[in-house]
């Protein structure tokens, strides 16, 4: 069985082209290279290497698909766009639909591949199979695959992984999603691998150093504006609304005195008045919806809930899971109504569904 792995040069993915190696796949390195500004601090350079020292170790060839130029058009144009209208995007679900399991999925089953593999956070469950010796039996069930959350749940990635169909992953596998993070790192050093210590990337690794403020003050304009408070008094000012998110803390300055020493968060925000409207209390304030909808759904081989139903949904990345009820208003446009107000549900970013145990990863979409 052939698999091709993408391998960073981090530890994470490097553990899942060993333990593949071990299981007696037929393993594939391969590194990406991304787009990266020119005054990024993430050497790419740097990062093959070390993913080159990994596949050497371990008896692995390694290739390198140069996807640049589909980076710079699917994943930064993106990005700018959505800024530039207001919303606050989500990067990491469109590298991981487009990129990953987008382009390079499609060329590694072009190159004769039977498998993508990656070194996510999640796992994924046919029938009863395991990962054990590469066996086309294991995978002989044809039962729809379910993406399920990972075993260590402070690194769990399924947020970022709604976009996936059953189609895509009966050709994935996620081979440490069954190990928390620790035991990665021992399983690194019980592989002799080099990085297994190597401190984990933060943020966007196509920024490298750069504030990724400074990045986005590159590419869009400032335009000062006010801030007001959710009276309407003016307190301050900022650089653009365009260039903020909903929760946000930072960034505004506050030049008015006011009766509230808590931080101010955003609530609101008006991109053709440029104004920040902002609150010491978040959680109660006017911001707090029981109700969003969501665009662009996708269902991971599932049905979507009747309405009735309670599910849970996570609105952030590591936000808590919150119970639900979703009803269709078209074959991708769902209406979400939580069990109690939330604050923070941002548009451009992904609201994603999880079965009642909040085990099961069932799809996701995109906040209006």
């Amino acid at each position: 069985m052939k698999v091709f792995v993408a391998m960073s040069g981090g530890v994470d993915s490097s553990v899942a082209a060993a333990r593949l190696k071990q299981a007696g796949y037929e393993v594939t390195g391969v590194f990406i290279k991304i787009w990266m500004p020119e005054l990024s601090a993430c050497d790419w350079r740097e990062e093959r290497r070390d993913a080159m020292r990994v596949a050497a170790r371990i008896g692995i060839p390694l290739v390198t698909f140069d996807l640049s130029a589909d980076y710079k058009k699917l994943v930064i144009d993106y990005l700018l766009k959505e800024y530039r209208a207001g919303r606050t995007p989500n990067p990491d679900v469109m590298c991981n639909k487009e990129i990953k399991f987008g382009i390079f999925y499609r060329e590694a089953l072009k190159r004769g591949a039977d498998f993508v593999a990656t070194g996510h956070y999640a796992q994924i469950r046919r029938g009863s199979d395991r990962l054990a010796h590469g066996q086309r039996g294991e995978f002989a069930d044809r039962s729809l695959p379910r993406l399920l959350t990972s075993a260590d749940k402070n690194k769990d990635q399924t947020y970022f992984l709604w976009t996936l169909t059953p189609e895509i992953l009966a050709h994935t596998l996620f081979p440490i999603g069954e190990y928390k993070k620790p035991a990665v790192r021992k399983l690194a050093a019980k592989f002799g691998l080099m990085n297994a210590e190597k401190p984990d990337s933060q943020g966007l690794c196509f920024l490298g150093q750069i504030n990724f403020k400074d990045f986005l003050a590159q590419h869009l304009p400032k335009k000062i504006g006010k801030v007001l408070d959710e009276a309407g008094k003016e307190i301050g000012e900022h650089n653009g609304a365009h260039l903020y998110t909903i929760g946000e803390r930072h960034g505004f300055r506050v030049t008015a005195q006011t009766s509230k020493t808590a931080p101010l968060y955003i609530i609101a925000k008006d991109i053709k008045k440029n104004i920040l409207i902002v609150s010491a209390e978040p959680a109660t304030s006017q911001s707090a919806r029981r109700e969003i909808i969501l665009n662009s759904v996708n269902w991971i081989g599932t049905v979507p809930p009747t309405p009735n139903k309670i599910i849970k949904a996570r609105i952030r990345y590591r936000a808590p899971l919150v119970s639900c009820r979703v009803k269709s208003l078209s074959d991708d446009r769902v209406r979400v109504t939580f069990t109690k107000p939330l604050f923070g549900a941002t548009p451009g970013q992904s609201c994603v569904f999880y079965d009642s145990l909040g085990l099961t990863c069932l799809g996701g979409g995109v906040i209006v």
